[in-house]
């Protein structure tokens, strides 16, 4: 079984979470446009607000029904991951959510994998460097980095977004 978790990182100066790359660095309008085509929201929330929905607070994206909040000093992966946590849902267990989006491993890997994917998508983040973000924040995989996981060890994930249209 694979298991990604992440969680918030401490901000403090020489921090390596400092160096990952933030919303405000590519602007809201692009990541916008990558989730509506999925029926998803993006909502800017103003510097130091607090996050709706955010399940680790301080910088890290929130989520609530089909909308996505973030701060330009969200993290760009926080915000891929929160929007593929909502993506690998069915659209009617979208309007359920709140917060916490899943408790399943499955579902979590398929919102890691896919949040990889869609970073390609994205003008000036891109996969490898999502990777090494996550790897910075502090997303940990058994084979030891984001990178080994999504090319060797993410089978069942990419069977779970296969068999749902998302690849």
């Amino acid at each position: 079984m694979t298991t990604a978790s992440a969680g918030a990182s401490t901000e403090s100066s020489g921090d390596p979470a400092d160096a990952v790359l933030r919303v405000g660095e590519v602007g809201f309008d692009t990541p916008r446009a990558l989730l509506a085509r999925y029926g998803l929201m993006l909502v800017a929330i103003a510097d130091a607000e607090e996050i709706p929905g955010s399940y680790w607070g301080d910088t890290e994206a929130g989520i609530i029904g089909s909308t996505v909040y973030a701060r330009a000093d969200t993290p760009v992966h926080s915000l891929l991951h929160e929007a593929c946590h909502l993506i690998v849902l069915p659209e009617d267990k979208r309007a359920l959510v709140h917060t916490d989006a899943t408790d399943s491993i499955e579902e979590e890997d398929a919102t890691c994998y896919l949040q990889i994917v869609l970073a390609d998508q994205l003008p000036g983040v891109g996969s490898a460097r999502l990777m090494e973000d996550m790897d910075r924040w502090g997303y940990t995989y058994r084979l030891g980095s984001t990178r080994a996981w999504f090319e060797q060890d993410a089978v069942e994930a990419r069977a779970f977004l296969s068999e749902r249209g998302l690849l």
